[in-house]
């Protein structure tokens, strides 16, 4: 994994490692490896995943037939309104 420091701003470098990292799930990974997990503990665990993993590609089947209504796109930080809940642009 490579992150690009550009003009030496390493606040905002490491602000898109620590992106990267949960996007990847290593973070997650970290934290479950961190303390001995009891094999009981591993099953339900993994159950829990597969029964997460079957649900979400029942509902994408599910949206592709057209059972369900596609997902609503998301808005991006700031969108429409800007930080302090109005519109932005124009004048007051």
């Amino acid at each position: 994994m490579q992150v690009l420091v550009r003009d030496n701003n390493v606040e905002q470098a490491l602000k898109v490692l620590k992106k990267k990292l949960t996007r990847e799930g290593i973070l997650r990974e970290l934290k479950r490896r961190r303390a001995y997990e009891k094999p009981s503990e591993r099953k339900v665990r993994e159950k829990a995943e597969a029964i997460k993993r079957a649900r979400k590609l029942a509902r994408k089947q599910a949206q592709r037939e057209g059972l369900l209504p596609p997902p609503k796109p998301k808005v991006p930080a700031g969108g429409k309104f800007g930080a302090r809940g109005r519109p932005q642009g124009g004048t007051r």
